[in-house]
């Protein structure tokens, strides 16, 4: 069942998928679409999901579930990484690449290849100030508070000369 981002618990959680570039607003409006109706017909074993998502910089892709109304379960997580997958199909983009790291550089926001991000980082162009994108924050709480951050700040300092 599908509710308003912003009217979801704190402690709903969180899957965030960047996209390897930026969203038309076509692809915007597609993406919304089909997720409004993928939320509004998720279920957990016959259970409905009180899930909403939300897309930031036209690049990430957030699905959200209140697991105080329902948790998840496996099945549904898997439903939702099929969903995503249709997603990266119909508009021939990579939302599932784990080892692309996001950063921005002034407003734009670069993706890279992880070793691209080591090689910039060693190279002094990543710096501890660098914001950096966060994906693996696990709640809403945390995507709306630690998931743009400064490079010190995150998993990423570790590749900080």
């Amino acid at each position: 069942m599908f509710t308003q981002y912003k009217e979801l618990p704190n402690e709903s959680r969180v899957w965030v998928y960047q996209a390897d570039r930026e969203f038309t607003q076509e692809e915007i409006e597609h993406v919304s679409a089909k997720a409004l109706l993928f939320i509004e017909n998720w279920t957990r074993h016959g259970d409905d999901l009180k899930g909403s998502f939300t897309i930031k910089y036209n690049q990430f892709l957030v699905l959200a579930v209140d697991e105080g109304f329902n948790n998840v379960s496996g099945c549904s997580i898997d439903a939702s990484v099929r969903f995503v997958q249709e997603l990266e199909k119909e508009l021939q983009v990579d939302l599932m690449d784990k080892m692309n790291v996001s950063f921005k550089d002034g407003e734009n926001i670069n993706i890279v290849k992880l070793t691209d991000f080591q090689k910039f980082a060693k190279d002094k162009k990543i710096t501890s100030e660098t914001i950096v994108f966060n994906n693996m924050v696990a709640t809403k709480a945390d995507f709306e508070t630690i998931w743009e951050v400064p490079a010190s700040k995150s998993w990423h300092k570790r590749f900080l000369v």
